[in-house]
C-alpha cells in the first residue's frame, strides 16, 4: 500500500457503485462468516483449554469483512455497512448466536470505522488499519466481556482484549490487504482506488 488515492467525487458521497459492492462484500463474508462458525470451536476449544483468553485466537476472522470494504470503498460508513451486512447474512443463514450476532457486527464495524475516521478517512495505510483493526476487536471484546464471559476474572477480560484486538489489527489488516490487493490485480476493483492504484504502478 504504496499509494492513497481517494476516489471520485467527495468522499462522502456514495455511488451506487459502492453501495452495491458494500452489499456484495456483506453477503460474501456472511457466507464466509457463516462457514467459519460451523469449524471454529473445535481448533479454539483445543487452544483455549489451559488459557480461555486464547480464543482470540480463533475469533479475529469475524472482523475482516468491515477492513476490507473500507479499503475498497473509502467512504464513511464503509466498515460499519459490510460488517453489519456480513453478521445479518451469517444470523439468517443460521448461528449459534442468532440475532446477537448483528450486535458483534454493529460493534465490530463501528470499531473499525473510528480507526479510519481518526485520520479523516485520508489515510488507507497501516496507522488507520492497525488501529481500527485493535478497535474492532477490543469493542467486540468489551461486548462479549458482558454476553459471554460474564465469570470471567478481569485478568482474562483484559488479557482477551489485548489478544482479539491484537490480532485482528495484525492478522485481520494482513488478509484484509492481501484480499483487496488480489481482487485489484486482477482487475475486479477497477472502479475503486485499489484499481487505480494497480494501473499507476503498472503504468510506473
Amino acid at each position: 500500500m504504496t499509494s492513497t488515492i481517494t476516489a471520485s467525487g467527495p468522499l462522502t458521497r456514495w455511488r451506487t457503485i459502492d453501495l452495491l459492492t458494500c452489499a456484495f462484500l456483506g453477503v460474501a463474508f456472511g457466507v464466509a462468516y457463516w462457514a467459519w462458525g460451523l469449524v471454529y470451536a473445535a481448533p479454539s476449544a483445543a487452544v483455549s483449554a489451559g488459557f480461555p483468553p486464547l480464543a482470540a485466537l480463533f475469533s479475529w476472522p469475524w472482523l475482516v469483512a468491515g477492513i476490507v470494504g473500507m479499503l475498497i470503498i473509502r467512504r464513511p460508513g464503509a466498515a460499519v455497512f459490510t460488517e453489519l451486512l456480513a453478521a445479518v447474512v451469517s444470523a439468517l443463514i443460521g448461528t449459534q448466536w442468532g440475532l446477537t450476532t448483528l450486535v458483534s457486527g454493529l460493534v465490530q464495524g463501528l470499531g473499525v470505522e473510528l480507526g479510519f475516521a481518526a485520520f479523516g478517512y485520508a489515510v488507507y495505510r497501516w496507522a488507520p488499519l492497525l488501529l481500527g483493526g485493535f478497535l474492532g476487536g477490543a469493542f467486540e471484546a468489551v461486548y462479549e466481556w458482558y454476553s459471554y464471559w460474564t465469570d470471567w476474572a478481569w485478568d482474562y477480560k483484559i488479557a482477551y482484549l489485548l489478544l482479539l484486538g491484537g490480532c485482528v489489527a495484525v492478522l485481520g489488516s494482513l488478509l484484509s490487504v492481501g484480499l483487496t490487493r488480489g481482487l485489484a490485480t486482477v482487475g475486479a476493483l477497477n472502479p475503486f482506488p485499489p484499481g487505480q492504484e494497480v494501473r499507476e504502478q503498472r503504468a510506473a
